[in-house]
């Protein structure tokens, strides 16, 4: 279970080093082979490939004759990147991925239980500002009862 909040950097590669407290699970749940995808808020997704397969063959059969599906399908499976962490724990993000999702040298890996966020800092610092201006109008109806 991936829960906190990291800040990092990104080296001159383009590479991030996976947090020391997550590597020894993610050897283990699927010896360090992880899905770095796009996600519609601008930020990356990155998986254990174990949990994404479920994922990506749940989206692959949806009709695609439904242009918003297709639109969805076009952006997870198709910006989907296999990564290896390699021995000091850092993973490999793509051009065509940082530059997606406006990653400059400072970025923040968010745990989400079973996969990771990954935003440039700015636009996670945007994204908590977003969430503290939340108010009971805006209260999905799944979220009606619910209490902390």
């Amino acid at each position: 279970m991936f829960r906190g909040i990291t800040q990092l950097s990104l080296d001159v590669k383009g590479r991030i080093a996976v947090p020391a407290k997550y590597r020894n699970e993610l050897f283990v749940q699927c010896s360090g082979h992880l899905i770095v995808t796009a996600d519609p808020s601008r930020c990356l997704l990155i998986y254990p490939q174990p949990v994404w397969e479920p994922i990506e063959r749940r989206l692959s059969a949806l009709p695609s004759f439904n242009t918003n599906t297709r639109k969805l399908q076009r952006l997870l499976i198709g910006s989907a990147n296999d990564v290896d962490m390699d021995s000091a724990g850092r993973v490999l993000i793509t051009p065509p991925l940082r530059s997606f999702a406006g990653l400059s040298k400072d970025v923040v890996l968010v745990g989400q239980g079973e996969k990771f966020e990954l935003w440039d800092e700015q636009q996670w610092n945007l994204q908590i500002e977003d969430a503290l201006s939340f108010n009971e109008e805006d209260m999905p109806p799944e979220l009606e009862g619910f209490s902390l």
